[in-house]
């Protein structure tokens, strides 16, 4: 193996590559990076076993003979950032030794047999469905935060994508909040799997610009094609829990407010709340809405909302202003929605014109 390549289209490619690997690995190969080198490009790939990343590089590049090795991940993405040239030299010196020379630098790195790493099945096979790169960079961002991070359940450490005819749902929760959101396709198609948050937040920061995507859904993996890169993820086993009984039909109270208002409000109620729980209370009535929150050991303090607007008779709810927080952000509006069925029973929070994205947050008993 050995090639010539600009080093700025070697480390952007690394760098996303890399996203993949984990340097926990019980397989000491996966904490490297695969670099096969053919006659039209480098391919690199870098793996935990759950997520792949592969990409192929065929701009800026010139390859002089062709061949394959395993680098480590940390070493090669630092010696590459750090290097003080526009271009590199790597080659293969002797069985797994691989030469990295720039301008002044000169480095050896120890390598490993390209035949160790474990082989990896990259083919279009499955449920084939098109989507818009930003469209499912915004679905991400809208359900991921709401995963769980016990793995005491494993499908809750993922989001639910259900696929029912030209219409996607995605659903996330750890049971004290949940995220769903909906948005239609171009064509019709049918599959329900659960795909984990890592996996999903490795490909929204790849996403980089508006393009079509292209998506397989086999059994047991999801394959994501994005420009030059592709991202294969396992699918976690197991059903999804029913969501649906969260949502009522109806809702008696109804607060409207500035996103911008409660979210500054809910940063300061949670200056002297527990940093863990952050609970905070809101009193709503007719004439006033009042974000409190509390604690023995350090003080209170109290916000007036004066500008929101409250429809129903008095009620107090308390909740973690953390997940309020996080869900109003989700949102993204600037007026969000409030609507209750009571002191005890889940709320969610919505657009005020749309139901395409719906935020739920459990309430907490503070007695």
């Amino acid at each position: 193996m050995k090639f010539t390549i600009k080093r700025q289209v070697l480390l952007n490619a690394l760098a996303k590559v890399s996203r993949a690997v984990s340097m926990k690995s019980p397989l000491p190969v996966l904490t490297g990076i695969k670099f096969d080198l053919e006659s039209d490009g480098l391919v690199l790939t870098g793996s935990d076993s759950d997520i792949v990343i592969q990409t192929k590089v065929t701009q800026d590049i010139n390859i002089k003979e062709t061949g394959s090795v395993v680098l480590s991940s940390r070493y090669i993405f630092d010696i590459i950032r750090k290097i003080n040239a526009d271009e590199v030299l790597i080659y293969i010196a002797d069985g797994s030794l691989t030469c990295i020379e720039a301008t002044g630098s000169y480095f050896n790195l120890n390598g490993t047999p390209a035949f160790d790493y474990p082989r990896v099945d990259l083919n279009k096979k499955g449920i084939h469905l098109t989507i818009n790169s930003l469209k499912i960079k915004d679905l991400i961002e809208k359900t991921a935060f709401a995963t769980s991070e016990s793995e005491t359940r494993p499908v809750l450490t993922g989001v639910n994508f259900k696929v029912d005819g030209n219409l996607l749902t995605c659903i996330a929760t750890d049971s004290y909040r949940l995220a769903q959101t909906k948005t239609s396709l171009e064509e019709e198609s049918s599959f329900n799997v659960i795909i984990p948050k890592k996996s999903l937040t490795e490909l929204s920061r790849i996403i980089e610009k508006d393009e079509i995507i292209d998506l397989y859904v086999s059994d047991r993996k999801v394959l994501f094609i994005v420009d030059d890169y592709i991202i294969l993820s396992r699918l976690i086993d197991g059903t999804f829990p029913d969501t649906s009984r969260l949502i009522a039909d109806q809702y008696e109270y109804e607060l409207s407010v500035s996103s911008e208002d409660i979210l500054g409000a809910i940063d300061r109620a949670t200056l002297l709340a527990d940093a863990e729980k952050s609970i905070v209370t809101l009193n709503m009535s007719a004439d006033k809405v009042l974000l409190t929150s509390s604690s023995q050991e350090i003080g209170s303090v109290e916000e007036d909302l004066n500008k929101a607007f409250f429809k129903g008779d008095n009620l107090e709810i308390s909740f973690s202003g953390r997940y309020l927080n996080d869900a109003i952000r989700s949102v993204n509006t600037k007026t969000v929605k409030l609507q209750f069925s009571g002191s005890m029973k889940p709320f969610i929070v919505k657009d005020m014109e749309s139901d395409n994205n719906i935020q739920i947050v459990l309430p907490v008993r503070t007695f």
